[in-house]
């Protein structure tokens, strides 16, 4: 072969090893890049172009569906069995706006596409079998669930119950809340729809029991009696405690008052909490101190995110100045709280002083129903020691006997609780929010503990109490699980 031939042969095998080379980057390195790019239409359509998985109660009962359609490329789409009720848990699927919370943690599995559902398609291949997604399986109650909707009813606010027991979350109620079946497709009514749900000012997208925090009110006195008890600055629940009356915040001259003329001066921890008396338990945040208070707050979930799988705002426990310390133990100043970490406040009593993790999902099924994982109950922390714990449990079952909190009994059954009503806007200036937090114990332990919490600005001032409007929400609750 002559010379200029040689060196034409020789580029064109360069440029063929440099399309192969380039041909094998794109499929193999790139794949999943590509796959998952936006502007990749393919992706979308074959994700919808199947019926996809459904997500369940533990009870059996499927939140979701699929619907067929025509005139799209896209052939299926999601659809809810009573949206407004589960769409605080299962999120939303659109075909043209993604997907949020379980819809979107757990896509693989309900769209099919999952690695360990490879066997599945596999095998559809040969019998021509349409492709299927898998189920979730989740922890939620639907007789809780409904429980829970129809007691918050017309008001804006938020329920969370969890099995002490595993962390199990047994309901995850907030409204307003909203259908995601109304842009589950891609048409022009669809974009309509979801913004008219992000103008709505009451904001029915926002799950107020996971990404909504507020001031805890008096509800976080279950966590300053139990810094107290854990730090030994008490050891008896009916030890006489030091707190003056008047109590005058520290490195100020303001008084810190109660509600009404109740027995506060150097009250026991036992009639502390059944009267919600404010200066003992700023006195004893005080007394602690801020370092304190912050490590008892982080042991019962406070200062971090919450992964349910679906993830929870952070509760905030400040770091800050003595008066404001002690305005924070008595859940108030910057003292921020999620109903989720309110519910663990409540279950971690509940449990002998165990925190176990929340979660949702109690397993996974491939299309066929095989299960493909099951969620192990975790231990999170041990925020009181069995001891102290049936000493808190003994506090708040008096709340509820003789206490503020006596809307949340339930005959036959032992109900500890503990009721808050927290200030809202500069000076107090907006209507309250009103809190219970609870627990219901049986032979077989604690299956249920609640944490309610409700924004009615519809009521009258003087009317909004946590034992008024939230009690019977969590007693409702709690009610639903045991009679499971």
């Amino acid at each position: 072969m002559n010379k200029p031939l040689r060196r034409i042969a020789i580029f064109c095998g360069l440029l063929i090893m440099a399309l192969m080379i380039r041909d094998n980057w794109l499929q193999y390195v790139r794949a999943d890049e590509l796959n998952a790019h936006k502007y990749n239409r393919r992706v979308q359509i074959e994700r919808f172009a199947h019926e996809r998985g459904n997500i369940i109660t533990a009870d059996g009962q499927p939140m979701t569906a699929s619907k067929e359609t025509s005139g799209s490329d896209y052939k299926f789409k999601r659809t809810w069995n009573n949206g407004t009720l589960w769409s605080p848990v299962t999120g939303y699927n659109s075909q043209a706006f993604d997907s949020s919370q379980l819809e979107n943690i757990e896509d693989k599995i309900l769209s099919g596409n999952d690695d360990r559902l490879f066997f599945d398609r596999t095998l559809s291949m040969f019998t021509g079998e349409k492709k299927q997604g898998g189920n979730v399986v989740t922890t939620l109650n639907s007789a809780a669930q409904k429980a829970a909707f129809e007691g918050l009813g017309d008001k804006k606010g938020a329920v969370a119950a969890i099995d002490p027991r595993t962390g199990a979350i047994l309901a995850l109620a907030s409204t307003p809340s909203y259908d995601p079946s109304v842009f589950a497709g891609n048409s022009n009514a669809d974009t309509n729809a979801r913004q008219k749900l992000l103008n709505d000012k009451d904001k029915p997208m926002l799950n107020r029991a996971l990404r909504e925090t507020y001031p805890p009110g008096s509800t976080f006195k279950v966590v300053t009696a139990s810094a107290a008890l854990e730090n030994g600055l008490y050891s008896s629940i009916d030890e006489p405690t030091r707190s003056p009356l008047p109590y005058t915040l520290p490195q100020s001259t303001t008084p810190l008052k109660n509600e009404g003329s109740i027995p506060c001066e150097n009250a026991n921890l036992k009639v502390a909490l059944q009267w919600s008396c404010n200066t003992v338990f700023g006195k004893i945040s005080d007394d602690l101190g801020n370092e304190k208070m912050i490590k008892e707050a982080n042991k019962f979930g406070f200062n971090d995110e919450v992964f349910t799988p679906v993830r929870a705002d952070a509760s905030v426990y400040p770091k800050d100045n003595r008066p404001q310390n002690a305005m924070a133990g008595i859940g108030q100043a910057s003292n921020r709280a999620t109903p989720l970490q309110m519910a663990m406040v409540a279950a971690a009593v509940a449990n002998d002083g165990k925190l176990m993790k929340p979660y949702m999902v109690d397993q996974l099924q491939a299309p066929n129903l095989d299960v493909l994982s099951k969620t192990q109950p975790e231990k999170m922390s041990q925020p009181l020691s069995a001891a102290n714990a049936q000493k808190v449990q003994a506090l708040m079952e008096n709340v509820v006997t003789d206490g503020t909190g006596k809307k949340g009994a339930i005959d036959g059954v032992t109900v500890g609780g503990k009721t808050g009503t927290a200030q809202h806007g500069l000076n107090n200036s907006e209507k309250p929010y009103a809190w219970f937090i609870s627990y219901a114990k049986t032979d077989q332990g604690s299956p249920v503990a609640v944490a309610v919490v409700v924004e009615d600005g519809d009521a009258n001032r003087d009317d909004i109490t946590g034992g008024g409007l939230a009690a019977p929400i969590a007693k409702a609750v709690m009610k639903a699980v045991l009679k499971k």
